[in-house]
C-alpha cells in the first residue's frame, strides 16, 4: 500500500506518516511514534496496564472530576514526560474546563511526541469539540488538506464487489473509484455520504468488479480535485467457486502501543481476509459512550492498523470487553439493559460487516458470508446471553432468534468448508470449569453440533478467540467426525493465559495470531492453521484434508 500526502485523500500527519517500516523478522525502523511507544512502556512499568491508565482517567473526566485527573496526569508526566497520551488527556481536561489556550498547548505537545493528528481532528464525544474553530487549534492542522480521519477499511468482498468504510471530519459526499491495476482508464465508482448521526462515517459499495483481480482505488470527498492517493485490494472468488486464500484472525487486541506493530506483522503475510473475533478494543464501559469512542479512535488512528485494513477485507464480531464488561451477559430483552442498543450502534458505526444480526428488532453482530466455496458463520455470544433464565429454562448463549438462524444457516450451508465462528471457545476445557465459554451452555452446543450430524454436513471447522494464547483443539463427539477448533486471542494483549496441555498445540510466549489457508482447488481440499507470533515467527502448524473431517 502506498501512502502519500494528497488533497482530498487519506493523509497521515507530517510528524509521523508511518509509525513503523516493515523489516525482516520483526525488526522495525524507529520513528517519532515509536519513541512515544517507548514512553508507554515506562508508564506501564511505573503504573498499571497502559490500556487502562488513561481509560481510568477518562472515567474521572466524564464524571466532572477534571482537577483530579489533571493531578494524576501531572504525576505520570513527572515520571514519564514524553508520554503523548497523557498530554492528550490534559488537552481533553482543559477543553472541557473552557481553557482553550492550555488545551491547545497540550495538543501540540501530544503531536510532537508522536500522537496521530486524527486523534484530534474528528469523531464525536471526544471532549475536544469545543476546540474546533479556535484559530490556534485550526492553525496546527492548516497544512493537512484531507478530510478523512479514519480508514479506508475494506470489507464485504464478494468477488464482484467491495465495500469501503471511512470516517470524515464533516458530513460530505464520499466517492471511491476502483480500476484494475495498470488500467486506470477503466474506472468503477461508488458513492455514499458520511453523516454525523453515524459518527461521520460512510460505507461506499462498489459493484461490477471482476473476481480474483487486483484493483487500485482512491477516495474523494465532495469531488474535490487534487493528487490521488492510491491503495490496492484484491477481489476474491464469487460464492460457490473454488478458491485459494488466506485468513488472518485473532482477538485480544487491547491498546498496547509497543505491540501495535502486530498489524505490520500480519500485513507482511498479505492475508486476503482479516477476522477480528472480539475483545478488539477493551472499552469495558457500556454506560460511557465517550469511552467507547475513545477506544475505537485510538486504534483506528494507528498507521499500522490503517495500512492493514485498507487492503485486507475485514470481518468482525465482539466479545465481553467490547459489548459490556468482563464475562457479561446481555439477557433476553432487546432494549434492556438500557445501554444495549447504543453500544450496538457504536459497534455498527465502526466496522464494515455485511450485516448486524437481525437489525434493530433483533440487534447483534451475527451474520454469514462466503469466500468462494468457503462459508463463514459468525456468531454473537453476548447480546442475548442468559446463563440463568428467570423462568428456569435452559441457559442460552445465542438467544432463540440467533440460534434458529444459526441452525438453519448451518443446515443449508453449501460450503466445501463451513466455519462456525464464536467469540469464546467451543471446547469445554479451554478455561477450566468456567461457564463463560460454551462449557456453560453444553445443551445448546450439543444442539448446534447435532445439526452437523443430522444434515450430514462435511468439512465443518470451528474458530474462536477469548483465551490469551493460540491453540489447536480436537473435539470428539458421538455422531460427528472430529471437530477441529482454531483459537487465537492474544494479538496485542499483555495479559496472558496458561498454555493448555490437552490441546494439540498451545502457545502463549508472545503475542500471536492465527493464519488459516484454504485451498479448495485440490481434489481433496485442504485447510492449514498456523500460529505466527508478533515477530513473524511460525510456531505451530497443522494441515487438514477435507476427507479427514467428513462422514
Amino acid at each position: 500500500m502506498k501512502i502519500v500526502n494528497a488533497c482530498g485523500l487519506l493523509f497521515f500527519s507530517g510528524l509521523l506518516l508511518i509509525a513503523y517500516t516493515a523489516g525482516v523478522s520483526g525488526n522495525w525502523t524507529k520513528t517519532v511514534s515509536q519513541q512515544n511507544d517507548d514512553a508507554a512502556k515506562k508508564v506501564e512499568r511505573k503504573f498499571r496496564q497502559y490500556k487502562r491508565v488513561h481509560q481510568d482517567l477518562l472515567k474521572k473526566i466524564v464524571a466532572g472530576k477534571e482537577e483530579d485527573a489533571l493531578a494524576e496526569l501531572d504525576l505520570i508526566l513527572k515520571v514519564v514526560p514524553k508520554d503523548g497520551e497523557s498530554h492528550y488527556m490534559k488537552a481533553v481536561c482543559y477543553a472541557r474546563m473552557n481553557q482553550p489556550e492550555l488545551a491547545v498547548k497540550h495538543v501540540r505537545a501530544a503531536l510532537e511526541l508522536g500522537l496521530e493528528s486524527s486523534r484530534f481532528r474528528g469523531g464525536t464525544k471526544t471532549g475536544l469539540e469545543s476546540l474546533r474553530g479556535v484559530p490556534a487549534f485550526e492553525a496546527i492542522f492548516e497544512q493537512e488538506q484531507s478530510g478523512i480521519v479514519h480508514g479506508p477499511m475494506v470489507g464485504q468482498n464478494t468477488g464482484d464487489g467491495l465495500s469501503f468504510w471511512l470516517r470524515t471530519i464533516t458530513e460530505c459526499e464520499v466517492r471511491v473509484r476502483c480500476w484494475e491495476k495498470g488500467k486506470p482508464r477503466f474506472v468503477t465508482t461508488g458513492i455514499a455520504h458520511s453523516k454525523q448521526a453515524d459518527d461521520f462515517t460512510a460505507i461506499v459499495r462498489v459493484d461490477g468488479l471482476k473476481p480474483d483481480t487486483t484493483y487500485a482505488y482512491s477516495v474523494h470527498l465532495d469531488c474535490k480535485p487534487g493528487n490521488e492517493e492510491q491503495f490496492e485490494v484484491k477481489t476474491l472468488a464469487q460464492k460457490g467457486e473454488e478458491v485459494k486464500f488466506k485468513v488472518a484472525f485473532g482477538g485480544g487486541s487491547g491498546f498496547v502501543p509497543q505491540h501495535e506493530y502486530m498489524w505490520n506483522t500480519i500485513q507482511s503475510e498479505n492475508p486476503d481476509v482479516l477476522m477480528l473475533l472480539g475483545d478488539n478494543v477493551y472499552s469495558d464501559a457500556p454506560e460511557i459512550p465517550e469511552m467507547q469512542h475513545y477506544c475505537y479512535y485510538r486504534r483506528q488512528s494507528r498507521p499500522e492498523f490503517r495500512a492493514l485494513v485498507s487492503q485486507s477485507s475485514v470481518y468482525s464480531i465482539w466479545d465481553d470487553h467490547d459489548f459490556g464488561v468482563n464475562d457479561c451477559q446481555g439477557g433476553p430483552e432487546t432494549d434492556s439493559p438500557y445501554w444495549k442498543l447504543p453500544v450496538w450502534e457504536v459497534f455498527r458505526d465502526n466496522w464494515v460487516n455485511p450485516a448486524y444480526g437481525g437489525g434493530e428488532s433483533n440487534p447483534g453482530v451475527w451474520y454469514d458470508y462466503y469466500i468462494g466455496d468457503v462459508h463463514f458463520i459468525m456468531t454473537d455470544g453476548r447480546i442475548f446471553r442468559d446463563l440463568k433464565p428467570e423462568d428456569g429454562g435452559r441457559p442460552t448463549m445465542l438467544g432463540p432468534v440467533q440460534l434458529a438462524w444459526l441452525k438453519k444457516t448451518l443446515a443449508e450451508s453449501e460450503g466445501t468448508f463451513t466455519v462456525l465462528v464464536s467469540p469464546v471457545p467451543w471446547v469445554f476445557g479451554a478455561k477450566g470449569d468456567s461457564k463463560d465459554t460454551w462449557n456453560g451452555f453444553k445443551e445448546e452446543r450439543y444442539e448446534i453440533f447435532n445439526v452437523i450430524s443430522t444434515a450430514r454436513k462435511n468439512g465443518v471447522l470451528l474458530m474462536s478467540a477469548d483465551r490469551h494464547r493460540s491453540d489447536l483443539w480436537k473435539i470428539e463427539q458421538d455422531g460427528v467426525y472430529p471437530l477441529y477448533e482454531f483459537n487465537s486471542s492474544r494479538l496485542t494483549n499483555q495479559h496472558v493465559h496458561a498454555e493448555m496441555p490437552a490441546a494439540e498445540f498451545s502457545y502463549n510466549k508472545k503475542q500471536s495470531y492465527g493464519l488459516v489457508e484454504f485451498d479448495t482447488t485440490l481434489e481433496d481440499p485442504t485447510v492449514r492453521y498456523t500460529v505466527i507470533n508478533i515477530d513473524g515467527k511460525r510456531i505451530n502448524s497443522r494441515e487438514l484434508q477435507r476427507s479427514e473431517i467428513s462422514y
